[in-house]
């Protein structure tokens, strides 16, 4: 599916999970959209894409309208989307639950939950009105998508909805030739997640570090489940630092 002419959306683009995603993707032959909400980091997304043929389209993923003027812009200059790498994301304090701020619930849900719904309904529209029909969404899930931490519950509560998109978008999107799936990332070393390096939080209340892996492999494996033909996909991938405590007990 990969090479030329085949166009991908990466939204969260400009740093971590996203920039490692559309970096890996350009490099493997597509032209990749750029979208995120601060230019300057887009464009140095875009300056480590080298000759790739990359496209800086701001967008901020709360706004429908916003979303809406993505899907238009790159349409309009490519003509068709291939994949969307739903990506972008945000946390919220990691405080007790009854002292979350209302407006720290309301703006992890906006942008992880409601705004990968808005790229999702896009795509849809774009993907099945184009010729050749069909494509691939891609939805950043996290290990949070099965397992909390402690004092995440907006995080938590999001990802494991992300699940919920995944599972029913996949089935909505068979008649229309679009797969979609999710991949669930543990532990990868980006600005989010660089203070599990210096101990985290861990379920019996201890204080411990946590390892992390190159996000780069992270790019590679959605570039990877970007490679696959429209009629087969990876519904789930789960890729994480191999010894972070996740399996079992720690």
């Amino acid at each position: 599916m990969a090479g030329s002419g085949r166009i991908a959306i990466v939204t969260g683009a400009g740093s971590g999970v996203g920039r490692a995603a559309a970096l890996a993707l350009a490099a493997d032959g597509w032209a990749v959209a750029l979208a995120g909400r601060r230019r300057d980091q887009l464009e140095e997304t875009a300056k480590l894409a080298g000759d790739a043929t990359t496209v800086v389209v701001p967008t901020d993923v709360t706004d429908p309208a916003s979303v809406e003027a993505l899907f238009g812009t790159v349409r309009d200059r490519f003509g068709r989307v291939d994949l969307l790498f739903n990506n972008a994301g945000v946390g919220a304090p990691g405080v007790p639950l009854e002292d979350l701020p209302i407006s720290e619930w309301r703006k992890v849900v906006e942008t992880n939950l409601n705004g990968m719904f808005y790229c999702i309904q896009q795509a849809f529209k774009v993907m099945k009105a184009q010729d050749p029909r069909g494509g691939r969404i891609i939805n950043n899930g996290s290990i949070s998508a099965y397992a909390p931490r402690p004092n995440s519950i907006a995080y938590t509560a999001t990802k494991h909805g992300v699940t919920g998109l995944t599972k029913t978008a996949s089935l909505d999107g068979r008649k229309y030739d679009i797969a979609v799936g999710q991949i669930d990332i543990g532990n990868a070393e980006t600005p989010m997640a660089a203070r599990m390096k210096d101990g985290v939080p861990q379920a019996d209340g201890s204080i411990r570090p946590e390892p992390l892996m190159p996000v780069e492999h992270v790019g590679r494996a959605v570039a990877f489940m970007a490679s696959l033909p429209l009629d087969t996909n990876v519904l789930f991938m789960t890729i994480m630092a191999t010894k972070m405590p996740f399996v079992g007990r720690g």
